[in-house]
């Protein structure tokens, strides 16, 4: 049975890990992988249809816990604890909630100290109990139901029958209903740099490169956001060598060299082309959303690849989310009758769904590539197939569910020129 640390409007934990507020979806993954031997029973709940609208949430379903996370920022909104009876429970060091030590109004009113009154439910037959940060339920009986609002102190229960909390909720504010997840905890940082914004910049119609908007921790110049993080602004352009890119973003998470291209056979004279006896490499930076390939003999940057991390997609939870800003210029008719065009601006997101994209982008005769990943130790993918889509100088990569996974950028030839 797990033992945890309460800290209302933080956190849940022990001395060894701990689920905090505002945590990154793929943190809160990796302590469960290193705690496997004690967390047992991790379900991940999603929507296919409607990742946007939906939480996100892993349920610990023998310790009775979940951890419900923000669909769009896929940041811990809010802990809960869902069944008392499998998990030990302190707060400032001392148990309320044991075997031994049964969460009652009165020992709860014990380990937390005074608060507002209570807010009765009737159509849940609850009492909820709320300090900042943190709420308890206990399930009241209907013959106990309050004829006036005085709160749960003024209810009188037999000997042994009062009740004892079914639901124990940590969140950030003063209420449950309008919880929203905070940002992102210097606790999470690790040495990490997180992508708050990245603009794609681009010239004639054409990428010449991507524009971050960085939130790091530590000393230094930069805008202070708080007094342990700050944001820097910086560029990285098709054609920067490794030593420009490390300058700009940091040393990456890995270091991936490419073996094969399975879109090569798409490209022209692919018969032709000889296996190069060196290979292209990635430098992958998984908090930041992004893969930067470079040329195996130049050693200069030629290929951008933003993740999205949509649950369902095949590389869900290897990447944060990349929150990017995609100007493409699109056409359109003003008068039907008129053969002139008028060019204007489209911004893609990372939130952007394609079927309202491709219909500036794309014409209707255009067919996409159709995408079927397997890895080396598993050829199954219990994943649908997804659609690529080539866009000028981008290859759009679309789930099913009309959601983009990710946006491929190289170097054109209007570029190079």
């Amino acid at each position: 049975m797990l033992d945890l640390e309460v800290v209302p409007e933080r956190s849940l934990g022990n001395e060894q890990w701990e689920f905090v507020l505002g945590m990154p979806f793929y943190q809160a993954v990796n302590i469960l992988k290193r705690q496997d031997r004690a967390i047992k029973g991790v379900q991940v709940w999603y929507s296919d249809q409607l990742p946007l609208r939906m939480d996100l949430v892993l349920n610990l379903s023998h310790d009775g816990i979940r951890l419900i996370f923000d669909p769009v920022s896929q940041r811990l909104k809010m802990i809960e604890v869902n069944s008392m009876g499998k998990v030990k429970l302190k707060y400032c060091g001392v148990h309320f909630n044991t075997p031994q030590v049964r969460p009652t109004i009165e020992q709860i009113d014990q380990s937390f100290g005074a608060t507002h009154p209570g807010v009765y439910i009737s159509e849940k037959q609850l009492f909820v109990l709320n300090f900042r940060g943190l709420s308890f339920d206990f399930p009241i009986d209907s013959k106990f139901e309050p004829k006036y609002a005085h709160g749960l102190g003024s209810l009188q229960f037999p000997n042994g029958a009062s009740p004892t909390v079914s639901r124990m909720c940590i969140y950030a504010g003063n209420s449950v209903s309008d919880t929203k997840a905070p940002p992102l905890s210097i606790a999470c940082f690790h040495g990490n740099c997180f992508l708050d914004c990245l603009e794609v910049l681009r010239e004639n119609n054409a990428t010449i490169g991507l524009k971050f908007l960085l939130v790091t921790e530590g000393s230094g110049p930069g805008k202070l956001v708080d007094p342990r993080k700050k944001t820097v602004e910086r560029i990285v352009k098709f054609g920067d060598s490794c030593q420009d890119v490390v300058s700009a973003l940091g040393c990456a998470s890995k270091v991936f060299y490419k073996s094969e291209d399975k879109m090569k056979i798409h490209s022209p004279e692919a018969h032709k082309r000889v296996r190069s006896r060196s290979a292209d490499y990635f430098y992958n930076y998984f908090t930041l959303g992004l893969d930067i390939l470079f040329d195996a003999n130049t050693h200069k940057v030629k290929k951008f690849i933003l993740h999205t991390n949509y649950p369902g997609h095949y590389n869900f939870n290897m990447y944060c989310r990349c929150e990017f800003k995609l100007p493409a210029v699109m056409e359109k008719v003003k008068q039907p009758l008129l053969s002139t065009l008028d060019e204007d601006e489209l911004v893609i997101t990372a939130y952007s769904k394609w079927n309202d994209v491709q219909k500036w982008l794309l014409k209707p005769s255009e067919q996409p590539v159709i995408l079927n990943r397997s890895s080396s130790t598993n050829t199954s993918n219990p994943f649908a197939p997804t659609f690529c889509y080539g866009v000028h100088d981008i290859i759009f990569e679309v789930m099913q569910n009309q959601h983009i996974a990710s946006v491929t950028i190289y170097q054109s030839k209007e570029s190079l020129s």
